[in-house]
């Protein structure tokens, strides 16, 4: 089993993803009706051709027909589908050598281009679709020859869970994706987190957009909202992937950015910090200091700012003390980062708030 270590040297748990679990489940129904028994265990072959255990819920049967289910298991990873039941409802048919995949109740409905997925289609992944079949294949043998093969994947909480991931913005709506490219799911992987936003910008492209608001979270996305008259899909949540964002916005040609954050992070990345994940850099003090500086901050206040404790605490020095010109400096120092990321091919607006919502800062390049 892959595993990731946290600083704390515990190994964190790998989980499987939406798509393994329904490929555990379509090889669980066809093989109980094969043998005509309960299934409780099934190796799934992953897209790598390496193997993985899954353990089956539910498994009900008849001659040719039958409903199992699986329990996805995020691991470790913080996802909202942990816990959440994936049922597949086999039946056979009489179109020989076909294996059909359909979408049931709480499976998300595609609505928008540039997913690579039809409109007005289930949200099932390439990878899981391909990963299904060829499971099925290997686990049907000669059956095919004489019969087809139709799959419908549900899951009850799917309507539930829609709303709480990114599906809504990208244009999935009632449910959750079948997805996965590895099968595994890695703890707090980047790579999952590299992909959601690329995803988020083909969508932007697809529809016709060419301006975007990379955000640092909820809750300057929220408050960007307030300003930003853009359609839902052009704001996309960057977290700490700033450098990789933007470099991306570059490629898919993207015309303008804003860039919104809270001081704690755009503190980073006007220091130059492409990754800003607070485990991963601190905030730079001596650099804030210079900035007071520059602003003719006197020697008493540079020294309280290179003692601060976090970015909050400079933030409340800074007006407390009235220096006039800091946070738009912040904005500039953020803008000359974001615009060597992206080439210079960016038009770059940046956008600093306080915790309350209220602008700091708001430079435009």
């Amino acid at each position: 089993m892959v595993i990731v270590e946290k600083s704390d040297k515990k190994k964190l748990k790998t989980g499987f993803t939406t798509g393994t679990s329904a490929t555990a489940g379509a090889i669980a129904a066809l093989l109980s009706i094969i043998k005509q028994k309960k299934i409780q265990n099934i190796d799934v072959k992953l897209p790598k051709g390496n193997f993985l255990k899954i353990p089956i819920h539910l498994c009900k049967f008849d001659k040719n027909n039958a409903r199992c289910s699986v329990i996805k298991n995020g691991g470790d990873d913080p996802d909202v589908t942990h816990g959440a039941e994936i049922i597949v409802d086999l039946i056979l048919t009489e179109k020989k050598n076909e294996i059909e995949i359909e979408g049931g109740e709480g499976v998300g409905i595609v609505t928008k281009p540039g997913l690579g997925l039809e409109i007005n289609k289930p949200a099932i992944n390439p990878v899981p679709k391909k990963m299904i079949k060829e499971n099925l294949m290997s686990t049907a043998g000669n059956l095919l020859s004489e019969k087809g093969i139709k799959i419908t994947i549900s899951i009850p909480k799917g309507k539930e869970l829609g709303p709480k991931t990114d599906n809504p913005r990208i244009g999935i709506l009632h449910g959750i994706s079948i997805l996965g490219t590895s099968g595994i799911v890695i703890p707090f992987s980047t790579a999952s987190y590299a992909a959601s936003i690329r995803q988020n910008l083909d969508v932007v492209v697809a529809m016709g957009n060419d301006t975007v608001v990379l955000t640092t979270g909820g809750r300057s996305e929220d408050f960007a909202k307030k300003i930003i008259d853009l359609p839902e899909h052009c704001f996309v949540q960057m977290g700490d992937f700033s450098g990789y964002s933007i470099q991306q916005c570059s490629k898919k040609n993207i015309k303008k950015a804003y860039v919104v954050g809270f001081i704690g992070k755009l503190a980073k990345m006007a220091a130059g910090v492409k990754q800003t994940h607070v485990k991963g850099s601190k905030v730079n003090m001596k650099f804030l200091s210079e900035l007071a500086k520059n602003c003719k901050a006197n020697e008493t206040i540079i020294d309280t700012i290179q003692k601060a404790n976090t970015a909050r605490h400079v933030l409340e020095i800074i007006k407390e003390n009235q220096i006039v010109g800091f946070f738009e400096q912040i904005c500039e120092e953020t803008f000359k980062q974001m615009k060597k990321h992206s080439d210079g091919k960016i038009s770059l607006e940046v956008i600093l708030f306080d915790f309350d919502g209220k602008i700091l800062a708001r430079k435009s390049y």
